[in-house]
């Protein structure tokens, strides 16, 4: 039976039977786990050299390989045709203009909506060619690093006409059709989907977690989320609202015409060489829509349990924990301290051929080769809950649970582990012993929670310094005593902080990473859990037990040089 094959790429390589179902696995697999692209996993694997990968889509798109492309003197003119933020985007190197026919270089020819957005954007007829994606790149850089597209340009280019066609479809519209139409006109002009792309790209460029975009009485404000904080670009201008949005309305599938309800959706794209997955979701307000993206950068995200920042003495027994046939294991933590990534980490652990996994999520963040993950939608029926009934009956070992949201969801994942199976899921406590109080408010009796509770692990997301411009420093007396440390606490320990660079935007910081506490639940933990003991008093036996607390964590890496003092004590 053939292996189910969605990379353009790889799909070719197999009907030429240059690669077996299980080198297929493989390929994907590392693609998955590394986030290095197909193309060089074949080079690195020996299976098929880039001369021959080059060769093969040319044929395959009857057209040519172009050599050397970062070599070739290009005309101006047929630079220009080329937005340097759509070449940029799009990975795509303009070479010959013929009237309305343009040859172009493509880092990814084998992906057919990219030269239909490109042709669509540029008005051109687009002939795709083949060469070397690393060319391309250098060629990109060497055309056009001083022609950098900005958001001026393209606002200058749509000149007043934007207001006013906003304006027009806001007042002469005459009936809902009308209006969609209009919409989907406006959201449609090239400097609109120019200007869309500039921010998305952007974003990417920035790192940035979430975007929105955010319509006010006097303005419309796009803010980018790099790192947990809020940084705000230069507002556009406030007409620009609804054409942007409805732009983006568009790109996720949803209903452009509805503005009165939320929606929510999904774009997935190739944004500078990079698969993109945004999750969309907009929300009427009293001027307008609301958006907000949340960023998927799966070449960003390595989902190895090893790689996720877990001290030692909290990872070898979290692995063990994982390894039980059955039992509970939650999550814990606020809204985006990167509870689905421990999760997912978790389960890539696991994720051996002789085990069956199922996942119930809202949304599926990321695919999971091997893992059965299902979608809950609330809309049609499918609640977490129904998803979970349903898993008792697919023969499951491992079941992923995205947030054990109410009592009815709670008491299936406790049935489940009592049943026979190992359940991973999130709550949204302050730390890890909240979780078992949390459980109890919900309704779930403390023996059903002592039987089958195996640990919950805390966890926050605090920046990390730069790197290039990390300096040490001298704490204040207030902010040792925030800590709870005194001088001979600190003894010869280098405090650190980033002075602001260019590398990271001015800000001292470039990154996060996690700190965690972990709650092992041993005979004293579940005899205390019996007597339903507070969760201030888990905290204690715990800690007497040994468990490093989210504070102590966060010391350690102030003091390795990783974190500074304002980041601990703002998550701790």
């Amino acid at each position: 039976m053939s292996a189910n094959v969605t990379d353009p790429l790889l799909a070719l390589i197999r009907d030429q039977a240059l690669i077996d179902d299980l080198q297929i696995e493989e390929v994907i697999q590392e693609n998955t786990r590394s986030g290095k692209s197909i193309s060089s996993i074949l080079i690195e694997r020996q299976i098929l050299d880039l001369d021959g990968q080059l060769q093969m889509m040319a044929e395959h798109l009857a057209t040519e390989v172009v050599r050397n492309v970062h070599e070739l003197e290009i005309a101006p003119d047929v630079l220009k045709a080329m937005p340097p933020a759509t070449a940029r985007m799009y990975q795509c190197l303009p070479l010959e203009m013929t009237g309305d026919t343009l040859k172009v270089a493509f880092a990814d020819p084998m992906n057919p909506s990219q030269i239909d957005q490109v042709s669509f954007i540029v008005h051109k007829e687009i002939i795709p060619v083949v060469a070397d994606p690393a060319q391309v790149v250098t060629a990109l850089t060497k055309h056009y690093a001083e022609q950098a597209e900005s958001f001026d340009e393209i606002l200058l280019e749509l000149g007043g006409g934007g207001e006013e066609l906003v304006k027009e479809v806001e007042s002469t519209a005459t009936s809902a059709q009308q209006t969609e139409q209009a919409i989907e006109a406006m959201a449609n002009e090239t400097p609109i989907i120019r200007f869309v792309n500039l921010v998305l790209f952007q974003a990417v460029q920035d790192r940035a977690s979430d975007i929105h975009f955010e319509p006010f009485e006097d303005e419309f404000k796009i803010r980018y989320r790099v790192d947990g904080a809020l940084y705000e670009m230069a507002p556009p201008p406030k007409y620009l609202g609804l054409p942007v949005t409805s732009r983006i309305k568009i790109l996720a599938n949803m209903n452009i015409s509805e503005r009165r309800l939320p929606q929510d959706g999904r774009i997935s794209m190739s944004l500078g060489g990079k698969k993109i997955d945004l999750r969309v979701s907009t929300l009427p307000t009293r001027f307008g829509e609301s958006v907000v993206l949340r960023v998927l950068d799966r070449s960003s995200v390595n989902l190895e349990l090893e790689s996720i920042g877990l001290p030692d003495p909290i990872y070898r027994p979290v692995v063990e924990i994982i390894s039980q046939p059955n039992g509970i294991f939650i999550v814990t933590g606020p809204t985006g301290c990167g509870k689905t990534t421990t999760l997912y980490s978790c389960l890539k652990k696991v994720n051996v051929i002789d085990t069956k996994l199922l996942t119930s999520e809202d949304p599926v963040e990321y695919d999971l080769e091997g893992v059965m993950q299902v979608q809950v939608n609330e809309a049609q029926g499918l609640t977490f809950a129904k998803a979970l009934r349903a898993f008792l009956r697919q023969d499951p070992d491992i079941i992923m649970l995205g947030e054990m949201r109410d009592l009815e969801t709670a008491q299936i994942a406790v049935q489940s582990s009592l049943t026979g199976h190992l359940v991973l899921t999130t709550l949204h406590t302050n730390d890890a012993p909240g979780a078992v109080t949390r459980m109890v408010d919900m309704g779930v009796e403390p023996f059903l929670i002592s039987s089958t509770l195996l640990g919950a692990i805390g966890q926050r997301l605090v920046r990390k310094i730069c790197a290039k411009c990390r300096a040490p420093f001298e704490p204040t007396e207030s902010q040792l005593s925030q800590l709870n440390l005194s001088a001979y606490d600190v003894g010869d320990k280098t405090f650190y902080y980033g002075r602001g660079c260019a590398e990271c935007n001015d800000t001292g910081y470039k990154g996060r990473k996690g700190i965690f506490e972990l709650l092992v639940v041993s005979e004293a933990i579940r005899t205390m859990i019996n007597d339903r003991a507070p969760a201030v008093v888990l905290r204690q036996k715990a800690v007497e037990l040994g468990m490093s607390t989210l504070r102590e964590d966060g010391l350690r890496c102030i003091f390795d040089g990783s974190t500074t003092v304002e980041e601990v004590i703002k998550y701790t």
